[in-house]
Parts: structure tokens; sequence; C-alpha cells
């Protein structure tokens, strides 16, 4: 049995799923929070990353030096063994700690840059990775004149948010207005981290997207698998951002797209400096080759994290805990040869009124998963975080996942009063 140091989590996704992984391999953990108040289920009772933590440290872990210090207070005091988080706004912080106490991590400095975008995009240009123009923007003018030189359309994005937080595609100077008083007026993200306010300006990437998932240890870096992704564009009017509407494990791709993915991966990573731990990285694959979108030195959620252990066996949450305490990955049984995931969407702001259709799912054999919002829930359009409901489908022994998975949400009818205000209750 291990002992963990898990600084914060996210609430949802990974989040739930983590807690009772490491009870279940017979670990513990103390979680180290700001705010426990904020680890709460929709209906008031604690959430899992509180109920099953053998205790919970109130520390400010929006200062590294209070976090140091309240790591090494506990350390004095009962063994650690690895330090881990599933939110990406504590990665730093992890690895400042891990270093700090002298447990397996990746260095501090590394995960500051890999958790900024426009940092990896000037570690690839340092390394001669080949890279989508880009400019970074703390000012109108300077996104005005950077627009000016780069040509429309052009993708902008705040450079320290996630989830496709603020990722907005513009055609004009109009747009890009909207889009930059967008990713720079946030002075703080959702966890009171100060933000950058920068604006990132990149050219538009045509062509398919895709995520690799990677496991990186001793500098070496092995490729789990490649996620194909339906990404719902957007069009042209203010306000519109990019969200995933669907994934696809394994994607299916001829060997020498694979391959070429898997090399600019790793160059990627190589460029950045990552030695240590798991990476979800985003590309699109262009006319002439593949480039990055984005890179999260994370595992991947919408759940791809849990197509991947469905087809490979690789459990990239217990990826995260191998890794967190030194040791070799090893993969489980493999349950499928393909799986997928379709989100449900809004396609306007309002309250739902009610979903027809969801009864079939429980019933179906091909479904491992599902979620529905349920009536006067609030919806509306937006980045990933606003995705209302999933369908989960795994096939046995074939590659006919994406398809169910769109046929099943195509079946449900989610009845939208647009405009309504949810109740207060």
């Amino acid at each position: 049995m291990a002992n963990l140091l898990m600084i914060e989590s996210w609430l949802q996704s990974t989040g739930l799923m983590l807690p009772p992984l490491l009870r279940d391999g017979g670990h513990s953990y103390v979680l180290v929070t700001r705010d426990p108040d904020l680890y709460r289920l929709p209906d008031g009772t604690p959430h899992p990353v509180v109920a099953l933590a053998d205790e919970v440290i109130v520390a400010e872990t929006n200062n590294d030096d209070a976090l140091v210090a309240a790591a090494r207070q506990m350390a004095a005091s009962r063994p650690i063994d690895g330090v881990l988080t599933t939110c990406d706004y504590y990665l730093p912080a992890v690895a400042l700690v891990a270093e700090m106490l002298g447990l397996p991590g990746a260095p501090a400095d590394v995960l500051r840059t890999a958790t900024r975008k426009h940092r990896v995009r000037q570690a690839l240009a340092a390394r001669g990775v080949a890279d989508v123009p880009f400019a970074v923007a703390a000012t109108w003018d300077q996104a005005h004149k950077a627009a000016a030189d780069l040509g429309y359309p052009l993708v902008v994005k705040p450079v320290d948010m996630n989830s496709g937080t603020g990722v907005r595609k513009v055609v004009d100077e109009a747009g890009l207005a909207v889009a930059f008083a967008e990713a720079t007026a946030p002075e703080r993200n959702t966890r009171d981290q100060p933000l950058e306010r920068l604006a990132l300006l990149e050219r538009v990437l045509q062509g398919p997207e895709y995520s690799v998932e990677s496991v990186t240890r001793d500098g070496v870096t092995r490729v789990l698998g490649i996620t194909a992704k339906s990404v719902a564009e957007p069009g042209v009017e203010a306000g519109s951002g990019f969200v995933e509407s669907g994934h696809l494990f394994p994607a299916p791709l001829a060997p020498a797209e694979r391959v070429a993915i898997e090399r600019h991966v790793v160059a990627v990573l190589d460029a950045v400096g990552v030695t240590h731990g798991i990476s979800h990285t985003e590309v699109r694959v262009t006319a002439v080759g593949p480039r990055l979108i984005e890179l999260n030195p994370r595992q991947g959620g919408g759940y791809i994290f849990e197509l991947v252990r469905l087809v490979t066996g690789f459990n990239p949450l217990q990826v995260l805990v191998d890794l967190a305490l030194g040791r070799e990955p090893v993969p489980g049984p493999s349950v499928a040869t393909s799986a997928a995931v379709a989100f449900l969407l809004a396609d306007a702001d309002g309250v739902v009124r009610e979903v027809r259709g969801a009864e079939r799912l429980a019933g179906d054999d091909r479904v491992l998963g599902h979620e529905t919002p349920s009536a006067g829930r609030a919806v509306r359009p937006g980045d990933n975080n606003e995705r209302i409901g999933h369908v989960l489908v795994a096939d046995p022994a074939g590659q006919r996942a994406k398809a169910w998975a769109d046929e099943l949400v195509a079946g449900l009818d989610v009845v939208v009063d647009a405009g309504a205000r949810a109740v207060r209750r």
C-alpha cells in the first residue's frame, strides 16, 4: 500500500474516478485543498475525493511557499510515496512539491511551460519543430497588428485556460475584438488563480483532429494510442467556439499517418522538455503534415481515458498513479477492439424541459455509460464544459463503436425552452 498526496482535484470525470481507483488499489491519500467546501456533489453530499481521503488538509494551494511548507510538515509526520492531481491548474504545483520531497515527477519548470500554450509554441520554435504561425498579444494594438501579419481566419485563445474555454475562430477585425476581449478579460480562473491575460493568435489549421495519449518515463515516450475527435466547428458569429462532440479509439489511420502523428508528438514533448508523465496531445493532420493544436501534460478528459482502457488495457488514471510512485505502468485486460463516446450539445440558451428516448439507453447492451440532462437544467452552447450529456459504447469484436454512439445520441431528443432561466429551489 502506498501513501499519496493529492493536491486539489477536478470535480467531474477523472475527479470522480480516481478516488475509488486508489481505494481499490489499496492506497491511501491525503487531500490538500484551499477550500474543502468545493468538493460536494450536486445533491450536497461529500464528493468522493473528500469522502475517500484518509485526511483532508487545508492549505493555500495557490501559493507555492505555503503549499511546500504544508507538504514538508505532512512528510515529517507520515510517509509520502507520491504526489498527484487530476486538475490541470495544479500540475506545476504537484511537480514542485514532488521535486522538494525528492519524489518521482517532472521538473517544475517544464510543467510551467507545458501548461502555458504560448510557451509551448515558443519552445517548438526554439527547437525547430514544424508548427503553426502564431503571435502573442497583451494589448489590442498588439493583437490588431499580429492579425494583420498572420492573416485571417485565425484562432484566438487565452494562454492559460482549459477545456476550450475562450477559444474562438475569427474571420475579421470585429470578431477579433470580441475574441481578444474574452481571452484577456478574466483576471482569475475557476480556482482563483491569477491569469496572465494574454491572447494567443494562431493560423487556422485545416484537417482532421486527433489526440495522442502518451506515457513518458525517464525521458522515453511510449504512445498508448491515437483518438479520432469529432469537433463541432464554430461559425463566424461572435462568441462561437470549438466543442468536441465525440471521440473514437483507436483512430482509423493508415500506418504512415499513424507513424507521422506519433513522431510529431514525440518531437513536441522533447522540445518542451517532458521527461516524466502522462500526456494528451491534440493535433490536426494538415496538407503539410501533423501540427500541434495543444499539449496537455495530463490524461485525456471527455472519457478518452476510459476508451483507452477498454481497448488497450492501459487505464490512464492507473498510469498516473504508477508514474507518481515511480513504477513502470503495465496494462490490464482489454475488453474491446473499438470504443467511442458521443456528446449531447445544446443548440441554444435555455432550460431543459424533457429528454425523449433516454429510457432506451439503460437496456442497450452496447452502452457502457450514459448521462442525460435532467428537467430544469440550464444549458447553453459554449466550450467543452457546456456539454450536457454523453453516451459511451464499446464494440468487443469490431469497429462499429462510433456508428453505434452516433446512432444512440441521434435517437435522443432534448427539448429546450429557449431563453428560459432555471428556477432556484
